[in-house]
């Protein structure tokens, strides 16, 4: 079989990338798309609410961001070169040992010491420092800290993980705004930026209409900014992710198929949970990891509406988007958000396909 990945691509003026998000929470624009028509329409963000009937379900990922990028300097020497670490996922129970990306990663070794920079700068001189253990097959590193207690090195010297589009280094307004407000499951790199329009007003707003509400867990990994990069897209190899639906979140979804409603999936995250879980029309509850891949011409089965952001070109997000109308649509929708100068990727404006 063959997926043409050029018939994902689409040029994007370096202007409409959003380098900051909007003023508040719920104050983007949302493109509404009809999935079969390919009709759309531009509204504000908070006309979400109707879109929903009573009896729906509104499903988010209520993954939590780690302050995940550090920096620091090799061997600690003042003057020395400058090291970014990405921290991936912890590779033991007391969080001390990571697998993490390096950048520029051809300045360290195993047994390389980098001495951490505060959040303001300064380079500590206690301490807590990283050590690099072992560089892997993939790309990535082993790394320890020589001191336990991630949460406090987070504090002291972490970063907001921003994704490379954003060319700038995050601010303090980063370590609340890129965070949604369901965030409550520590353990993603980046965030599920669906979520980032919900105001507790929007939520209220929602619940009042008598929409349920589930929660799914999927700690977003850094190969969710890798492209495709293979002509074919179905020989692309998928970053696998963590994810988590409890019975309880399955039990309503479930209710809400069974009595005829539709399902609001916030974000594409929360579609590759749902889609994971499925079987025949229902979900099943499950912990474990996911690499699936969702591309045309498959069509969603838990999931009838998804709202998202705006995507990058060749990349297997676009891609799912794709499977809930037809290609030619969806990037005829991405031209009209580009004539009317919609904010485009994380911080950006958001897509609804009802």
């Amino acid at each position: 079989m063959m997926l043409a990945t050029k018939l994902f691509d689409y040029e994007l003026p370096e202007k409409l990338i959003a380098q900051y998000p909007a003023a508040r929470r719920d104050a983007s624009r949302m493109l509404v798309m009809d999935r079969q028509s390919g009709d759309c329409e531009i509204r504000p963000f908070t006309d979400i609410v109707d879109f929903l009937e009573p009896g729906d379900g509104l499903v988010f990922n209520d993954t939590r961001v780690m302050s995940a990028r550090m920096y620091g300097l090799k061997n600690g020497t003042p003057g020395s070169a400058e090291i970014e670490l990405l921290l991936i996922a912890p590779l033991d129970e007391a969080r001390q040992t990571w697998n993490a990306l390096l950048k520029p990663g051809k300045r360290v070794r195993p047994g390389t010491r980098i001495g951490l920079l505060y959040r303001d700068g300064k380079l500590n001189v206690g301490d807590d420092w990283a050590e690099v253990i072992e560089k892997r097959g993939d790309g990535t590193y082993v790394i320890r800290f020589d001191s336990a207690g991630h949460d406090r090195l987070q504090e002291l010297y972490g970063h907001m993980p921003l994704p490379p589009y954003i060319r700038r280094r995050d601010e303090n307004d980063d370590l609340e705004r890129y965070q949604t407000i369901f965030a409550r499951e520590q353990g993603a790199v980046a965030a599920p930026t669906a979520g980032l329009h919900f105001s507790p007003e929007i939520l209220r707003a929602v619940a009042a209409k008598g929409v349920f509400q589930a929660a799914v867990t999927l700690h977003v990994g850094p190969g969710t900014f890798r492209p495709v990069s293979v002509e074919n897209a179905l020989e692309h190899k998928m970053h696998r992710e963590n994810f988590s639906l409890s019975a309880q979140a399955a039990a309503t979804i479930n209710t809400v198929h069974r009595t005829g409603r539709k399902i609001l999936a916030v974000g594409t995250t929360t579609v590759r949970v749902l889609e994971s879980c499925v079987r025949g029309r229902e979900v099943i509850a499950q912990t474990g990891g996911t690499d699936i891949f969702l591309h045309p011409p498959y069509r969603p089965r838990a999931v009838e509406m998804l709202l998202t952001n705006f995507h990058l070109p060749k990349s297997t997000l676009l891609m799912l988007v794709s499977t809930f109308a037809d290609r030619e649509k969806i990037l005829n929708a991405y031209e009209m958000a580009k004539k009317a100068e919609m904010r485009f990727y994380s911080y950006g404006d958001c897509m609804l396909l009802k």
